[in-house]
């Protein structure tokens, strides 16, 4: 049943047929008035901007990187040059998974603002649907291209032939991992630097010092502020879960290969098996996006979830025939012998999983929640005590999931070994079309807020689309733990895929944390996320200076600038956001790119192994801590705009000495939840990417070979010097190193 696997693609151009039809039906909405539609054009060309200059220089990185991988891929008999033609196409789509559904983003805002002027319930249509042409065109682009790759390549290696071969075909599909992930960290961290500076500096100098709304056209920084949410939460955020979708499956599917089974499929069940689950959840997803819907004053948090827990139940019904229909009764994986009832256990195990971060980190981050309201009144008292609690807040919930995520360890491994992990984590990301849907909705909703603003539409306008960014702030956060909850797993299951690969004998073979050198390499990579977020975090404190300094110059130099007379010069402030972030994501993405080569090739994959446990541990907790602190501050922010009462009974709004020490909060959040703490699932992903790609040429370098068993002698002992031996108590020495030669007796 070969033929089974062009089924693979078919589900990937199902899910980008769909997303070219609700595009269309995003571009048929409404515009709103000309004022609107120039606004728009801003935000559209600053972000089209940002994006060409971005991509030019990724360019570079994607030549040399392909050159590099091709020449190891040529003088390694284990490898093939074919992985660097996989590399450049999982480059590609990544980027163009990003550019597109940024595309699409910049079309629905404005929309979404004319739509808000009807009700709330058509704004949520317009702002989800644009969000839904993002999850559907990654997933869609990912399962495309892996199936068609997957399938170019078996017939390339002639798996069809030889199963030996599978080994090759699957290792130059790793490459097309490593170009999705590679370009998923610049364009996270580039656009993550992009969008705080802007909102830093819009912030501190327009509501702090100017004593203005937030996108005031009056800011110089407003435009450049909402070109922000776009290149950096819809377009890096495209390519992160677009990043984070293949490296899952990826990982299972190295695995998967380990497991000799005698299926219909030619023994590559336990290979496709994740690519078939991740294309179910995806045409789920589809039927799913069409239950998000409310009456006029509904609750939005609530409809978003229907469609979410649509798509997880029909998924894990669906998983359970497929994974019957396709796997063996049993079978075994480094030792370990498991079952398909075990395997299907394991994808329940990550969905629940994937859950329950969802839910855990809402409550961290929303409004009217305890830790949100704790943020709240620590603001009454000033400008420090809400840094702190806003800081305790983000450490406090780094608790709850990463005890969720041990007991989703623990359990996927019980019921299906290390393959159970894995599977684990591509049931988890089974459904991200609608987790992104979800996600990608939050800042068309903020952008199309901005756009009524600078457009003076009426009040209620704002009070809408206020209601839709608000949930997005929750959502864009539980996305967050989503993904880094799958980083873990999948880091988990391409770490073991790495042992495999560059350790290939575990009786000889295995990485020892009694080993000065392995726990030495543990401590390096706990650090590494430090290091990453303090060049990410410096950057936009950088960016952020320069654009405040601009935004006062113009305030100070441009006649009638307050008073709305004179017209800010926004194309400076778009021009410093983008020629920082193009020049200050490098440092941080070569540590990636560049750490587990350097650790690999100079102290060999024991050490590596020691630096992969590191950063996934370390990475994992940064990667929640800063994004739920940020999440919180903002929505503590937001929460003294809609207005808050105090234990007094006096209500607080904006303009308030409390709300400015809420914004204060916001502010330093904003790197934290927006550039730093989103970067830290593709920083563990892709070093562990990285090391798996090196692990054949590492195991050809350092794998010695093991020496063959002494030859036994044979010594003929007739049956009474035998007998009179044992009489006398012979004493019989174990063998060892120095006992001599063992001896048969025959």
């Amino acid at each position: 049943m070969t033929g089974f696997l062009y089924l693979i693609p078919a589900m990937g151009i199902i899910a980008l047929v769909f997303m070219l039809l609700k595009s269309r039906w995003v571009t048929r909405q409404d515009a709103g008035n000309d004022k609107m539609k120039e606004i728009a054009k801003h935000i559209a060309d600053g972000a089209m901007a940002f994006l060409k200059t971005e991509y030019r220089t990724l360019i570079y990185f994607v030549v040399i990187a392909a050159i590099l991988l091709g020449y190891m891929g040529y003088v390694n008999p284990h490898s093939s040059w074919i992985i660097s033609i996989a590399f450049v196409i999982g480059a590609i789509l990544s980027a163009f998974a990003g550019f597109n559904g940024m595309r699409i983003a910049t079309k629905a805002n404005v929309r979404t603002a004319q739509a808000a002027k009807t009700s709330l319930a058509k704004a949520l249509g317009v702002s989800f649907t644009g969000g839904s042409v993002m999850g559907l065109g990654v997933t869609g682009l990912a399962i495309l291209g892996l199936g068609s790759l997957l399938i170019i390549f078996l017939h390339l290696f002639g798996y069809m032939d030889n199963r030996e071969h599978l080994t090759k075909a699957l290792e130059a599909l790793t490459g097309f991992s490593l170009g999705a992930e590679s370009i998923a960290l610049f364009a996270r961290v580039g656009g993550g630097i992009y969008t705080k500076a802007a909102d830093v500096g819009a912030d501190l100098v327009g509501k702090l010092e100017a004593g203005i709304p937030e996108d005031d056209p009056r800011n110089p920084a407003t435009i450049a502020d909402n070109v922000g949410d776009n290149v950096g939460d819809v377009a890096g955020m495209g390519a992160d879960l677009f990043g984070s979708f293949v490296s899952t499956i990826i990982a299972t599917v190295v695995l998967g290969r380990e497991i000799h089974v005698d299926d219909h499929y030619n023994g590559l069940s336990p290979v496709i098996l994740p690519i078939v689950i991740a294309g179910v959840g995806t045409l789920f997803s589809i039927l799913s996006t069409y239950f998000v819907q409310i009456r006029e004053d509904g609750d939005v948090q609530k409809a978003l979830n229907k469609g979410n827990w649509m798509a997880v139940i029909l998924t894990a019904i669906a998983s359970y025939f497929i994974i019957t229909g396709m796997l063996p009764a049993s079978m075994v994986l480094r030792s370990r012998v498991f079952s398909s009832q075990g395997v299907y256990g394991a994808v329940i195990v990550g969905l629940i999983v994937g859950t329950l971060m969802s839910v855990i980190t809402e409550y961290y981050t929303a409004m009217n929640k305890r830790p949100v309201l704790s943020i709240v009144r620590q603001s009454s008292t000033g400008h420090a005590t809400n840094i702190i609690g806003g800081l305790a807040v983000g450490m406090e919930s780094t608790l709850l999931p990463m005890l969720v995520l041990a007991a989703g360890i623990y359990f996927s491994f019980d019921l299906a070994g290390l393959y159970g992990v894995a599977i684990a984590a591509s049931g988890m990301m089974a459904t991200t079309a609608m987790q992104l849907s979800i996600d990608a909705f939050g800042p068309i909703a903020d952008n199309a807020g901005g756009i009524a603003e600078m457009s003076e539409l009426p009040k209620e306008v704002r009070e809408r689309t206020d209601i839709l960014d608000a949930v997005g702030n929750t959502t864009a956060a539980t996305g967050k733990g989503f993904a880094i909850a799958s980083a873990a797993l999948t880091s988990l299951a391409l770490f073991a895929a790495f042992v495999g690969v560059a350790l290939p004998d575990p009786a000889t073979q295995h990485i020892d944390i009694y080993q000065a050198k392995v726990l030495a390499g543990l401590f390096i990579g706990g650090v590494i996320p430090f290091i990453f977020s303090s060049l990410a975090i410096a950057a936009v404190g950088r960016a952020a200076m320069s654009m405040v300094e601009e935004v006062r110059r113009q305030f100070r130099e441009i006649p009638g600038i307050m008073e709305g007379k004179g017209k800010p010069e926004y194309q400076k402030c778009v021009a410093i956001s983008t020629n920082a972030s193009i020049r200050e994501m490098i440092a941080p993405g070569a540590i990636a790119l560049i750490v587990p080569v350097v650790v690999g090739f100079a102290f060999g994959p024991n050490v590596l192994g020691g630096v992969l446990a590191g950063v996934t541990v370390s990475g994992v907790l940064m990667g929640m801590f800063q994004s739920n602190a940020g999440g919180a501050w903002d929505n503590a922010k937001k929460s003294f705009e809609k207005g808050v009462t105090d234990l007094t009974g006096k209500v607080h709004y904006k303009g308030s000495d409390h709300h400015k020490a809420s914004v204060t909060g916001d502010t330093v959040g904003d790197p934290f939840k927006d550039t730093s703490g989103p970067s830290m699932n593709i920083l563990i992903k892709l070093m562990s990417i990285v090391s798996l790609v090196i692990a054949p040429t590492l195991a050809n370098i350092y794998s010695k070979p093991v020496p063959p068993p002494p030859p036994a002698v044979k010594v003929r002992v007739s049956a009474g010097a035998a007998t009179g031996a044992l009489r006398a108590h012979i004493p019989i020495k174990p063998l060892g190193p120095d006992r001599g030669e063992p001896v048969k007796i025959s």
